[in-house]
């Protein structure tokens, strides 16, 4: 008998009796894996017993080429969308024949031929990518429904607020999804929020919200489906809660001591496998001896995939093999110029040029960043690109670092490029989640693309304060995954910029403000591409090496210049990965060697290029390796201090030092 009220509406017997296939499926897998932990052949589980509703209504309820992005507890999702059963365990197991070769957990993965991506831990990234994924398939002029999960507690993170103003905002076609069981792990709501339901949300973003019975699978399926079908009449974002309960811990290791027991004793009562079936027998569509047999036809099934994919070997370990699939492989192509033309550019403008030039080449490349349409960026990289490139494709943006970068995940999953404009580098620390897991990560554990670049106005010597004048690259010199570019000059700036946009993986472009309109150089009018991870020696010299980077090659050009010594500059570009072959030619040939940078010193760029070359080049040494940054301090405002914290002046007494050696 059902403790729940069902609305079978006009839907088949077959629909139905499907539905209660796909409902069991999951219930049945989990009650597996739970024998499995408990036989420590599986280290993990994050159950959704009595959440099942949710995931299959939802996933029955969307359209096979539509997106999902499931978290922990939607197993349901992947089983609907038949996701083969034996990959789905490989996964668990940490099998190569998984998803991500063994390279991370559980439900961590994406699968593009079922229109499933995955999750990575930090429970708010998610929601942002469902709109990187919405707006691709709104420039697509193919409006889909995308659908994303959340549980009520990552409804607290920064990221939540972020994708629903977004969505807002640009009219993005999600259905934000969030299970409401009552607890973020063990913290009750009330220790969460001060709304009693999630429909007040929805007004706060001036979005459509409904909350619905999360363990009724017919009412999480119609409920989505009107949803969806809503949003393709008028694409919108629209949030869904879905109360339920989960009936054991976060994760098995957790335990339930936390839980009031007459909070079980109360759902159980709201089984969502158990009321569907008996609803399917009280109406005489499905009898005991069915349900029955098509328990033990799904147990067989399990039990058979299980098998196959403990017969799979455990991964064996091989370093090359890894290494090589830390970025998507990529191979360089000199673009031919065309016409011999050139002009004198300032460092801005090569910027805006090879940015203008990338988008007449790529007519999938978005722009995206605060002011950056009508009013062109506060640099003017962008001033007029809106009249020539629409607004379509020149977006402004909320402040929302995170929303930002996270949907150029979503965008580079439908094949879209994008290039982000941080306001200032500085800024970027609101994102840096986004780019360090996601970003980041994605090729390595996906096999996927992430075309993205993100501009980085950098730098100090224009008076602006510690919050505008950081030079925050060593932040992510320490992430592989990601690449990381740093032109000195116009040329560079331009033919660089040009390649981190053809390039599948993530770049992070520095641009020096400082050096925005302070030099110029004639370089080719025509689109050019430079190599990424190649330095260059810009100055020839016998006595000396210099390595260094942006501001840096500009201080030593000039300290060359003053002391008229036989300096060799090497500018490194790219900062990740960076050119060891140069590195180590311009090291032998001088013997002395000074590593410049304008980031202060402690855990600095300069520190592990000194290191590698102490071990890798020591017998070609004469002096000791110098090194110098900017003071260990914050970057100060006042003009007078800031001069005292760049190094200029302690780079050219390193200089004279290492010459007297």
């Amino acid at each position: 008998m059902t403790n729940m009220q069902f609305n079978k509406k006009d839907f088949s017997y077959k629909f139905l009796l499907d539905l209660h296939e796909a409902l069991l499926l999951p219930r049945l897998i989990e009650e597996k894996m739970l024998l499995l932990l408990r036989q420590n052949k599986i280290s993990k589980w994050f159950s959704g017993i009595g959440q099942e509703a949710i995931s299959v209504g939802a996933a029955m309820a969307m359209q096979e080429d539509e997106f999902i992005l499931p978290l922990h507890r939607n197993l349901g999702v992947f089983s609907v969308r038949d996701i083969n059963l034996t990959k789905l365990f490989a996964q668990f197991q940490g099998k190569v024949e998984g998803f991500t070769k063994g390279r991370d957990r559980s439900f961590h993965f994406t699968s593009m031929e079922h229109y499933i991506h995955g999750m990575i831990s930090h429970l708010g990234p998610q929601l942002t990518v469902a709109n990187g994924i919405a707006l691709a398939d709104k420039l697509n002029q193919n409006i889909k429904t995308t659908l994303v999960f959340s549980g009520d507690g990552g409804t607290s993170e920064g990221d939540f607020h972020e994708a629903l103003n977004l969505a807002a905002v640009w009219n993005l076609p999600v259905i934000f999804l969030i299970e409401n069981n009552g607890f973020g792990l063990s913290t009750p709501n009330s220790e969460q929020f001060k709304i009693k339901s999630f429909v007040d949300k929805g007004a706060a973003y001036g979005i459509d919200a409904l909350s619905i019975d999360g363990n009724n699978v017919l009412e999480v399926y119609n409920a989505i489906s009107q949803a969806a079908q809503s949003i393709i009449a008028n694409p919108r974002p629209i949030l869904i809660e879905a109360n339920t309960f989960r009936m054991r811990g976060h994760e098995e290791a957790s335990g339930t001591k936390y839980v009031p027991e007459e909070l079980f004793q109360e759902w159980a009562l709201k089984d969502p496998v158990e009321n569907y079936e008996n609803y399917l027998i009280d109406e005489q569509i499905l009898t005991s001896i069915k349900a029955k047999f098509v328990r033990e036809k799904l147990r067989t099934k399990i039990e058979h995939a299980v098998n196959e994919a403990f017969d799979y070997p455990e991964p064996t370990a091989n370093a090359l093999e890894e290494l090589a699939d830390v970025y998507a492989p990529h191979h360089f192509e000199k673009v031919k110029i065309s016409s011999a033309a050139q002009s004198d550019k300032r460092y801005i403008d090569a910027i805006s040029d090879g940015l203008d030039q990338s988008m007449v080449r790529h007519n999938n490349l978005i722009l995206m960043g605060q002011d950056i349409a009508e009013y062109g960026g506060v640099f003017k990289v962008t001033e007029g690109f809106v009249k020539k490139f629409g607004k379509e494709r020149v977006r402004n943006t909320p402040l929302c670092e995170s929303a930002i970068i996270g949907a150029s995940v979503g965008l580079s999953l439908k094949g879209y490029n994008s290039v982000i404009e941080m306001q200032f580098a500085d800024f970027v620390t609101c994102g840096f989640n986004q780019i360090v897991n996601n970003l980041a990560k994605l090729h390595y554990r996906t096999g996927l693309y992430a075309k993205v670049v993100i501009r980085m106005p950098t730098g100090a010597g224009v008076a602006a304060g510690p919050f505008h004048s950081q030079s925050n690259e060593a932040w992510f010199f320490h992430t592989p995954g990601l690449k990381i570019v740093y032109p000195s000059n116009p040329y560079d700036a331009k033919g660089l910029l040009c390649e981190a946009i053809n390039d599948p993986n993530p770049v992070l472009y520095f641009e020096h403000k400082a050096l925005y309109r302070s030099i110029s150089a004639t370089i080719p009018d025509d689109y050019y591409t430079l190599p990424i991870g190649k330095a260059k020696i810009v100055a020839e010299g016998e006595a000396l090496t210099i390595i260094t980077y942006g501001m840096g090659v500009k201080w030593a050009k000039q300290i060359k210049e003053e002391l008229q010594a036989s300096i060799e500059i090497v500018d490194l570009c790219t900062l990740l990965p960076w050119d060891k072959e140069t590195v180590k030619e311009a090291v032998k040939k001088t013997g002395r060697v000074l590593v410049a940078n304008e980031d202060t010193l402690t855990g600095s760029i300069s520190a592990e290029i000194a290191a590698w070359i102490a071990e890798n080049c020591f017998s070609d040494l004469d002096a000791p390796i110098h090194r110098v940054g900017s003071l260990e301090t914050p970057v100060p405002f006042a003009p007078n201090l800031e001069n005292e914290f760049l190094p200029y002046s302690r780079m050219k007494q390193k200089v004279l030092s290492l010459l007297q050696f």
